[in-house]
């Protein structure tokens, strides 16, 4: 199966590139899968600075990937790059990899709009489309992620979204997520799908290593918008007094769009030994920072879908303490995370839940517990495998549907389908069926619709 990616990519610095590695690495491993990534083209990242607040500039491309650059960030032509792209590799699937911001930011909101169209546009000149969203706008916070003009973008929003459901099938990874589509927009070919760890066998949790002798409250993210560091300014002055071997590390870049944000923290912690700021950690680190934390701490002002940092915290076993958002309790509901929730903005709550976690060995072992299975529950390879399964059946509905009769009413069509596909399972040929798993025929656009632990159906 040939696969076009289109996402931000690693060396590039903008959102989803990192998630957008591991989900081609996944591929990369099956010798089954041709995967070209269309990716954005690279530029110097002002945002992006080590832990001494040096720029880290274009770095080389990642090897073993076959990787087109193609289209431009904040362009008004991505789309027609994109395409022309997509016409010279003709590839079978051709899968999206989103947020709303993607492709620009709310500074250039036609560019970001005409971005967004780009999957129903490979869709109209007849290739098999996916996109996997990340968020939908109306679960983000404008003000708290510091978007003004907040009417314009809502309206602007809705047709994006439209445009977006125009693809043959859509991924979400929260079940309200889902559910609005569905109730607001009456879409038809949206499944849940799993953030998932970015991992084959998540690490089992080692407490030997945390707490000896500091424990290590990690914030980790890129910072500046909806992801803010001055309410655990705050509240860890309070967390010291009470658990005198707390350490507290920030890692991560700035936002794309706040650069020297994250500095312009540190410059003003500067009197505090006891607080670390690292800046960029390169991926080959990431383990050690995880492994021997005693927490992760997400300080968030809104939310934008799911939690990348949440699910590493799953994959190495780490509990969470995060703020009261309703997507994050989605979240922890939907895949049985251990996190603590504080009142959002509330510093004196937040130092409050970080001190329980921290003098409870057993409350820690708990959560760590939790997550660490949890963990086990989405990995990488089970994540893409179920994309590629929901791949490959779309591609024989596709070759069946020439064999039906148009003259034959589509309920007959639709039982005809069924029996021929679990024919080809009696008989051993590969249907992309997981054993146990409950299939539906549905006379919706996107065709099947399968329910595994990864592409589950909220009832």
């Amino acid at each position: 199966m040939r696969i076009c990616l289109v996402t931000a990519f690693p060396p590039s610095g903008r959102q989803l590139n990192e998630y957008a590695f591991y989900i081609a690495r996944e591929m990369q491993r099956n010798p089954t899968i041709d995967l070209t990534v269309l990716a954005d083209e690279l530029t110097d990242y002002d945002f992006a600075t080590d832990a001494k607040g040096n720029r880290l500039g274009v770095q080389p491309e990642l090897p073993g990937f076959s990787v087109v650059r193609c289209w431009k960030f904040s362009k008004l032509a991505t789309p027609l790059h994109l395409l022309r792209a997509v016409r010279k590799i003709q590839p079978d699937v051709v899968w999206f990899n989103l947020i709303f911001s993607t492709f620009a930011t709310p500074e250039h909101p036609v560019a970001a709009f005409a971005g967004l169209c780009a999957p129903a546009l490979t869709r109209a000149f007849g290739y098999y489309t996916h996109v996997t969203l990340h968020h939908i706008l109306e679960h983000v916070d404008f003000a708290g992620a510091g978007v003004s003009q907040e009417g314009f973008f809502r309206f602007g929003s809705q047709i994006a979204t439209r445009a977006l459901l125009a693809a043959n099938s859509v991924t979400v990874l929260l079940s309200g997520y889902r559910r609005t589509l569905i109730e607001k927009y009456s879409a038809r070919n949206v499944v849940l799908g799993t953030h998932g760890v970015f991992t084959t066998s998540p690490t089992a949790p080692d407490l030997s290593s945390r707490g000896n002798p500091n424990h290590r409250i990690l914030a980790i993210g890129h910072w500046g918008t909806y992801k803010r560091l001055e309410i655990l300014m705050a509240a860890f002055p309070e967390v010291l007094k009470r658990v005198p071997s707390a350490r507290l590390i920030i890692a991560g870049a700035n936002h794309h769009t706040k650069p020297g944000y994250w500095e312009s923290i540190r410059d003003s912690q500067r009197d505090n030994p006891r607080i670390e700021f690292l800046g960029y950690v390169p991926e080959e680190a990431i383990p050690d920072l995880y492994r021997t934390s005693s927490i992760v701490v997400m300080p968030y002002d809104s939310a934008t879908g799911s939690s990348g940092p949440a699910h590493q915290a799953c994959e190495f076993g780490v509990p969470i303490v995060c703020a009261s958002i309703p997507d994050f309790r989605v979240m922890a509901a939907d895949e049985e995370m251990a996190i603590a929730f504080y009142r959002t903005g509330d510093p004196v709550d937040l130092a409050d839940k970080l001190v329980t976690v921290l003098r409870s060995p057993d409350l820690q072992r708990q959560m760590a517990e939790q997550n660490f299975l949890a963990g086990v529950r989405m990995t990488m390879p089970a994540v893409v495998r179920n994309y590629l399964r929901w791949f490959e059946l779309a591609q024989r509905k596709k070759a069946l549907e020439p064999m039906i009769s148009p003259h034959i009413p589509l309920s007959r069509r639709t039982a005809w389908l069924r029996s021929r596909i679990f024919r080809h399972a009696r008989n051993g040929r590969r249907v992309g069926v997981v054993p146990g798993a409950a299939m539906h025929i549905g006379e919706h656009q996107g065709g099947y619709e399968e329910e595994t632990p990864g592409f589950s159906h909220p009832r």
